[in-house]
């Protein structure tokens, strides 16, 4: 049975109101990119939820709307790679996506997009065709996915089958369209997708950022980090590294400082992510 949804639910109706504003108020609301950057992080969060269908299909043109409206120079560049065998599809594809305000590469093969393989550091998915002669578009994702690649990918097809179909999504395939697609139905999966693989970026670029402020830290400050980060006190810190509690105090307070952490459980999800709380954190042990 069909999941009823309440018209009036208030994420919905903020969502599709933004939307909507978006024509009516277009010169008012480029004056207030800081508003807007909200509603873009709104977006994103109402995407990664998938909410119905509908709700996101909104969410996802009011996510392509701001990211136009936040980019003082056009269009933030995010960058479509579409792989098909069929040489007019690739050229339609280009062309919509391009007059959609996309940049697109395209690729013959599966082959040729492992030759060419794309960086990860501009946002953007992969449009993929399921039957390619050669490596098929399942056996791409799964050579992508061992390579580690985080480029979200949009599974297309004129043939549907069930069982392709359950097996790229449980291997991490944004979506599954039927050719011929629809706008309606090609550019909110995009924009999904892409969504996804801004948040992806932003976690890693989050995590890269974490570790070179961890660099910075001296010798000492690295010891009083490692307990911290296990839910030492500053007594136990100082009993353990043989200094005393104010010097802890100290070295502490330089460590948030260096790390800028919003707060310490922050810092201990932080340092949990990026592989620190693993092992004993004793050791050699100078004196503070």
């Amino acid at each position: 049975m069909r999941r009823q949804t309440d018209a009036t639910d208030p994420n919905r109706t903020s969502a599709v109101a933004l939307v909507e504003q978006f024509f009516w108020q277009k010169r008012s609301m480029c004056a207030a990119p800081p508003r807007w950057e909200r509603a873009g992080i709104c977006f994103q969060d109402l995407l990664r939820r998938r909410a119905d269908r509908q709700l996101r299909n909104s969410c996802a043109v009011g996510l392509f709307l701001t990211r136009h409206l936040l980019s003082e120079e056009g269009p933030l560049p995010v960058l479509v790679h579409v792989v098909d065998d069929d040489a007019s599809f690739r050229t339609a594809m280009e062309r919509r996506l391009t007059q959609a305000g996309y940049e697109v590469a395209t690729y013959p093969s599966a082959q040729n997009l492992l030759d060419r393989l794309p960086s990860e550091s501009v946002p953007g998915c992969i449009l993929l065709d399921v039957r390619i002669p050669g490596l098929s578009g399942p056996e791409l994702q799964e050579r992508l996915n061992k390579l580690g690649s985080t480029l979200p990918i949009v599974f297309i097809t004129g043939y549907p089958d069930f069982p392709t179909t359950v097996r790229t999504v449980k291997a991490g395939a944004e979506d599954f369209l039927t050719k011929p697609v629809s706008a309606d139905e090609l550019l909110p999966a995009i924009e999904r997708a892409i969504a996804r693989h801004e948040t992806t970026l932003g976690q890693k670029n989050k995590l890269d950022l974490f570790r070179s402020r961890i660099k910075t830290l001296t010798p000492r400050e690295r010891q009083v980090f490692e307990l911290v980060i296990r839910g030492k006190t500053n007594k136990q810190t100082a009993n353990a590294l043989g200094g005393t509690e104010r010097t802890i105090r100290a070295h502490r307070a330089r460590v948030m400082e260096k790390l800028q952490p919003p707060s310490l459980a922050e810092l201990v999800s932080l340092a949990e992510r990026v592989g620190l709380l693993g092992g004993d954190a004793s050791g050699s042990q100078p004196t503070a």
